[in-house]
């Protein structure tokens, strides 16, 4: 598998957003001060004026894609169809990285609109090795694995999430996507310590956070209790925050986006979430370098 790199890399010195369509034309027209611009390519395959606007933005912006429908864990193989599709728009935008999450979303050629968990077993650890390797064979470069958001546990699991990516990492030396609210929002749905979760990750892998918001549902199962629900419909909580500070102390600046899905805010709110990123990393490298000192 020959893996392309590209000059151009995701900034860690501010913060980017995902661009999501109802903000496309304002972030054509006024060409916002984020870092960079992460999008699903989804959103773009099936629409060649919103593709034309994305093509523009991408002589200023860095562009990452990550993607929702290439269910790298489902045990029906990946859709080549769809994988041709995605190589044909990372060959026009030539990303500087491309990610997905650690799911499935496919059965029987259907595609369902969720992604949805995986039993964490030697078996589901080697579909998942060979279609991500698979993945990057097509498109010739890496392709990052994100943590997901957690509900439940399949009893048929015979590790635990941190060590399915631990040793998913040591078999193919891939990178990781560490979405920081998700640790916060699995941890407090499957009883375990975030920032314990954050330390058992390999640092060396991790090559790009995401933040974004969830949204606290009562527990039907737990009478009285809460859940945490991904939904990307929310400002960041200040838990989150202090979590990502931990991650910055853990891995390093690394390059981060502000997610934002569901009931879009102004484009103001966003980037203003993004300014915040800045600055908790700005404090938080700060402080370790005060430390060294």
């Amino acid at each position: 598998m020959a893996i392309t790199s590209d000059a151009r890399q995701p900034t860690a010195e501010r913060t980017g957003i995902g661009l999501r369509l109802p903000h496309m034309a304002e972030v054509v027209a006024t060409r916002p001060p984020v870092g960079w611009l992460e999008i699903h390519p989804e959103n773009f395959l099936a629409n060649p004026h919103g593709l034309e606007l994305l093509t523009d933005l991408a002589r200023d912006y860095v562009i990452s894609v990550h993607t929702v429908g290439i269910s790298i864990g489902s045990a029906d193989g990946i859709d080549r169809d769809h994988l041709m599709r995605l190589l044909a728009l990372v060959d026009r935008l030539n990303p500087v990285l491309v990610s997905g999450h650690l799911a499935w979303s496919t059965i029987g050629g259907a595609y369902l609109n969720d992604l949805l968990p995986l039993p964490y077993t030697a078996e589901t650890l080697r579909v998942v090795a060979a279609h991500l390797a698979e993945v990057q064979d097509v498109l010739g470069r890496a392709y990052v694995i994100e943590n997901p958001s957690s509900y439940v546990s399949l009893a048929t699991s015979t590790m635990t999430e941190l060590e399915f990516l631990n040793e998913l990492v040591h078999r193919t030396g891939c990178r990781l996507l560490c979405d920081v609210s998700n640790v916060y929002l699995s941890g407090h749905n499957m009883g375990y310590d975030p920032y314990g979760f954050l330390d058992g990750l390999p640092p060396e892998a991790v090559t790009e956070l995401h933040l974004g918001g969830f949204t606290a549902e009562e527990d039907e199962a737990t009478p009285g209790a809460a859940l945490l629900v991904d939904t990307h419909a929310t400002s960041i909580t200040e838990a989150v925050w202090d979590l990502y500070a931990h991650a910055i102390r853990r891995f390093g600046a690394k390059p981060t986006i502000v997610e934002w899905d569901s009931d879009l805010p102004e484009l103001s709110t966003l980037i203003g979430e993004a300014a915040r990123a800045d600055r908790v990393r700005d404090r938080t490298t700060e402080g370790l370098r005060a430390s060294a000192r």
